[in-house]
C-alpha cells in the first residue's frame, strides 16, 4: 500500500531523535536543555504527522493487516513483521498524538538531566508504537517488555520522594506477569511451529493448551491493565511519576493490556475465553465498584484519578469478554477515550502542582475565582470521566454496558453502579478544588493557565467533546476488524463444539 516503510519510520523515528539528543554537546546549561527539548518536540510532532498520514491512507473497510512489512530476522522462524488493522491503528495514533503534549508538559517543569529525560521519552515512544504494530509474537514481546525500562527510569529518576519504591514495584509486578507470557509464547511456538501472529490467528490450539496459555497471557495483561487485585502498583507509580510520566502510564501503557486481550486472548484462545469469561466479569465488577469506593476516600488528587483508571479499565475488560460487537467496539472506544481524558486529568493536576507543589485535595479550594480557564477545562475532563452524554467518556461506557447486558444482565447492572460512584468521587474532587471560598492565603496569587498550558489542554478539550458528539472516526476505523474478530471467534467456537456455541453465546 505504501511505497516506503511507513510503520518502521513511525516506530524508529523517535529512536533516531533520541540518538541525536545523546550526540548533542553535554552540559546542564540553558542552551543544552533548550536543544534537547526542541529536538524532542520536533521529532514527536513529525512522528504524529506521519501517523496521521498513515490513518488517511488506511482502508477502514478491510479487516486485513495493512502497511505490512516482513523481513527474516532470527533463527529462520522469527521475523521482523509489522502491520496494523482497525484494532491497533487507533492506539498508534493516540500514542503519537500524546507524545508532543507530554514533551510540552515537561517543558519548564523538568530542569535536571533534561537530555536524559527526553531520550527516555523518545525511546519509550518507539517501544509503545512497536507493541501495537508487531505481527510476530517474539517481536511483540520485546517491544511490550522493553517499555518497562524507560518508564522505570522516568519514575525512578524524575519522580517524587518515594520514587524508587514505586518504580521497583511497577517493574516487578509487570515483569512477573510477563515471564508467564513468555512461557506461553514458547508453548505456542512448539505447538504451531511459527511465531507469526497472522498465522497463529488461523491456527486452532488444543483446548488444554488454550486454557494454560490464556491464563499465562491473562497474568501479564491483567497486571498491565491493571485489573483488581493486581492493581496496587498503579496508584504508587502515578503518585511518584512526573506529570508527563503519569499521562503516558494512564493513556498508553495501561491500554497494552486491553490490546493484548483483543489481539491474543479472544481470537487465539476462544474456548478458554468463554470458560474464563465469568472470572473476568467478576474481577471487572469488583474493580468498578471497589476501586470507585477507594477513590472516594483519597486525599491525593493523583491517587484518586489513578483509582478511577482501574475502575474505567473494568468496563473495558467487561466489554471485551462479553464478545459482542457493541462490547468490543465499546472497549476499544473506552480505551481511546480514557487515554485522552485521564491523560488530560493528570495534566490538569500537574498544572496546579507546578504552582503549589502539593497534590493534597485539602490544600486547594475556590480556584474558580483565580483560574476560570483552568476551572472550565478541568470541568470538561471531570464530566467526561463521569461519563456524561456529550463527552467521549459516555460512548465507551454505554457501548460496553449494552454489549455486556446482552450476555449477562446482572453484571451490567452491577457495573452501572460504578457510574453512580464515579460521579460521586469526580464531582466531590471538583467541588473541593474549584468551588467554595478562596480562603487559603497561599492561593491568593495563583495564576490561570499560561499559553503553553492552553496549547496542551485545548486540543484535549476539543477531542473529548468531538468524540462525545461524533464518535464515528474511532468506531468506523475499528468496525471491520471488530466484525472479523467476532466472526472468527464464533466460527472457532462452533468448530470446537463448545457449550457456548450451542447456547448461541
Amino acid at each position: 500500500m505504501a511505497s516506503w516503510p511507513m510503520l518502521s519510520v513511525i516506530i524508529f523515528l523517535p529512536l533516531v531523535g533520541a540518538l541525536f539528543i545523546m550526540l548533542l554537546p553535554a552540559g546542564d546549561d540553558a542552551g543544552a536543555k533548550r536543544n534537547a527539548r526542541w529536538t524532542a518536540l520536533w521529532v514527536t510532532t513529525i512522528d504524529l504527522a506521519i501517523a496521521l498520514l498513515l490513518a488517511s491512507r488506511f482502508d477502514a473497510a478491510s479487516a486485513e493487516f495493512q502497511f505490512v512489512e516482513k523481513k527474516p530476522w532470527l533463527a529462520g522462524t522469527i521475523t521482523y513483521h509489522l502491520g496494523v488493522d482497525g484494532i491497533s491503528l487507533p492506539f498508534v495514533i493516540l500514542t503519537a498524538a500524546l507524545m508532543p503534549i507530554c514533551i510540552l508538559a515537561s517543558w519548564r517543569v523538568i530542569e535536571t538531566r533534561v537530555k536524559e529525560y527526553m531520550v527516555a521519552f523518545l525511546v519509550l515512544e518507539t517501544l509503545m508504537i512497536g507493541t501495537f504494530c508487531a505481527l510476530d509474537l517474539v517481536l511483540f514481546y520485546l517491544f511490550f517488555e522493553g517499555g518497562l525500562i524507560p518508564m522505570f527510569l522516568i519514575i525512578g529518576v524524575w519522580g517524587g520522594p518515594r520514587r524508587v519504591y514505586a518504580s521497583f514495584k511497577f517493574f516487578l509486578y509487570t515483569l512477573l506477569g510477563s515471564v508467564l507470557m513468555l512461557l506461553a509464547i514458547i508453548a505456542m511456538y512448539d505447538q504451531a511451529g511459527t511465531t507469526d501472529i497472522a498465522a497463529l490467528l488461523r491456527h486452532g490450539f488444543p483446548p488444554t493448551l488454550q486454557k494454560w496459555a490464556w491464563l499465562a497471557f491473562f497474568a501479564s495483561f491483567a497486571v498491565k491493565m491493571p485489573m483488581w487485585p493486581v492493581h496496587t502498583w498503579l496508584p504508587d507509580a502515578h503518585v511518584e511519576a512526573p506529570t508527563a510520566g503519569s499521562v503516558i502510564l494512564a493513556a498508553i501503557l495501561l491500554k497494552m493490556g486491553g490490546y493484548g486481550f483483543l489481539r491474543f486472548s479472544l481470537p487465539m484462545f476462544p474456548a478458554a475465553s468463554v470458560d474464563f469469561a465469568p472470572l473476568v466479569f467478576a474481577l471487572s465488577v469488583v474493580a468498578i465498584v471497589y476501586t470507585s469506593l477507594v477513590a472516594l476516600a483519597q486525599e491525593d488528587m493523583k491517587k484518586l484519578i489513578a483509582y478511577s483508571s482501574v475502575a474505567h479499565m473494568g468496563f473495558v475488560t467487561m466489554g471485551i469478554f462479553a464478545a459482542t460487537t457493541q462490547g468490543i467496539a465499546g472497549g476499544i472506544f473506552q480505551m481511546i477515550s480514557h487515554g485522552i481524558v485521564s491523560g488530560a486529568l493528570f495534566l490538569s493536576v500537574g498544572v496546579v502542582y507546578d504552582r503549589m507543589h502539593t497534590r493534597e485535595i485539602a490544600a486547594y479550594g475556590g480556584l474558580v475565582n483565580r483560574m476560570p480557564l483552568y476551572a472550565a477545562a478541568f470541568m470538561v475532563f471531570t464530566l467526561a470521566n463521569v461519563g456524561l452524554p456529550g463527552t467521549s467518556g459516555f460512548i465507551g461506557e454505554f457501548l460496553t454496558l449494552i454489549g455486556t447486558f446482552k450476555v449477562n444482565t446482572s453484571v451490567a447492572i452491577l457495573a452501572a453502579l460504578g457510574l453512580i460512584l464515579s460521579a460521586a468521587y469526580a464531582l466531590w474532587l471538583y467541588r473541593k478544588v474549584i468551588f467554595g471560598k478562596l480562603e487559603k492565603p497561599s492561593l491568593a496569587a495563583i495564576l490561570d493557565l499560561g499559553p503553553r498550558e492552553i496549547a496542551i489542554l485545548a486540543p484535549l478539550v476539543a477531542l473529548t467533546i468531538l468524540f462525545g458528539v461524533y464518535p464515528k472516526p474511532v468506531l468506523e476505523m475499528s468496525a471491520a476488524s471488530v466484525t472479523a474478530l467476532i466472526d472468527n471467534y464464533h466460527h472457532a467456537l462452533a468448530a470446537g463444539g463448545t457449550k457456548a456455541a450451542l447456547l448461541g453465546h
